[in-house]
């Protein structure tokens, strides 16, 4: 297993090099010039060549990338255009409050996903397998903005129980993280059922039965364990879903994390916040996967990674 590891994180370097080459040629293709966003709207073209050439965007596009791949190489992401200060400073404020809002999101879609699909699948065809996929087909094909904004006038507007906006206490979590969760817990739940109902097809589930084992314990002790193997792995692709939903969300609820934050840089072409961004979710996208295969092997002891 360890052997794997070192292998996928060495296998990490050159994906996040080419990363680096499409986001820099990507940002740099933005329509606009920041140094005229930097000297605001009334400078005149000397002003704005004179930030152009501080800023080091004179020189041919290919030197621009090597001196950002120097940097990088040494830890530096650079300067924030619009505030002058360094990114990296800015990013960690901004980490933590995007983390947890993942966290909490992917809690709640995997204890309400999980659940409604282990519901279904033991009442399958019944009223409540009826309802429970009614519901994820709802939460699949429903906005998260339009969802978001519904949660925010009913329960912040109308019944004051959470703020609309901002992060001044742990209630500010709650909204954005059912708003980003719900999608979530709607394709685990599917998958879910589909997977526990296969399972209950096997052999070994109907000796279960035939021993006189109760639906609960075959449930618990033989057939979520094998389900979960293929449900695992679905739920941490959805993770990197929910890194990417948090940057539309976060803007919804003017969370003060990394997703509104790459907003504003996007509107105020702030190359170095843009590229250490996504380079920051490319770096915890592959991260994610790596866990997820951990935890297969963990779950199906049959799979050897060092073979």
């Amino acid at each position: 297993m360890l052997k794997f590891i070192l292998k996928r994180i060495l296998q990490m370097i050159p994906i996040l090099f080419v990363v680096t080459i499409v986001v820099f040629l990507f940002v740099h293709m933005i329509p606009g010039n920041p140094a005229r966003i930097v000297a605001g709207a009334d400078a005149d073209q000397a002003t704005v060549e004179m930030i152009e050439k501080k800023l080091g965007l004179d020189k041919p596009i290919v030197e621009q990338y090597f001196v950002y791949i120097g940097n990088l190489a040494k830890g530096d992401l650079g300067t924030s255009l619009k505030t002058n200060e360094p990114v990296l400073q800015e990013m960690k404020s901004r980490f933590m409050p995007t983390f947890w809002l993942t966290v909490w999101s992917m809690l709640f879609a995997v204890i309400v996903g999980v659940g409604i699909g282990i519901l279904s699948a033991m009442k399958r065809n019944s009223f409540w397998d009826y309802l429970g996929m009614f519901g994820a087909v709802v939460g699949i094909s429903i906005p998260s903005f339009w969802l978001g904004l519904l949660l925010m006038q009913w329960f912040s507007v109308k019944l004051g129980w959470f703020p609309t906006t901002g992060l001044d206490s742990w209630q500010g979590y709650v909204l954005p993280s059912i708003t980003l969760g719900v999608g979530v817990a709607a394709i685990i739940a599917r998958f879910t059922r589909s997977a526990l109902i296969d399972v209950l097809k096997e052999d070994y589930i109907r000796t279960g039965r035939a021993k006189g084992f109760s639906e609960s314990k075959i449930m618990i002790r033989q057939a979520l364990k094998n389900a979960m193997v293929p449900v695992v792995t679905m739920t941490g692709l959805q993770f990197g879903f929910l890194l990417g939903g948090s940057v539309v969300i976060e803007t919804v609820f003017g969370f003060p994390g990394l997703g509104s934050w790459l907003i504003d840089a996007v509107a105020t072409r702030d190359y170095p916040v843009i590229q250490a961004e996504i380079l920051l979710f490319s770096l915890e996208f592959l991260l994610i996967n790596l866990l997820v295969d951990v935890i297969y092997g963990f779950l199906n002891p049959q799979i050897r990674y060092d073979d």
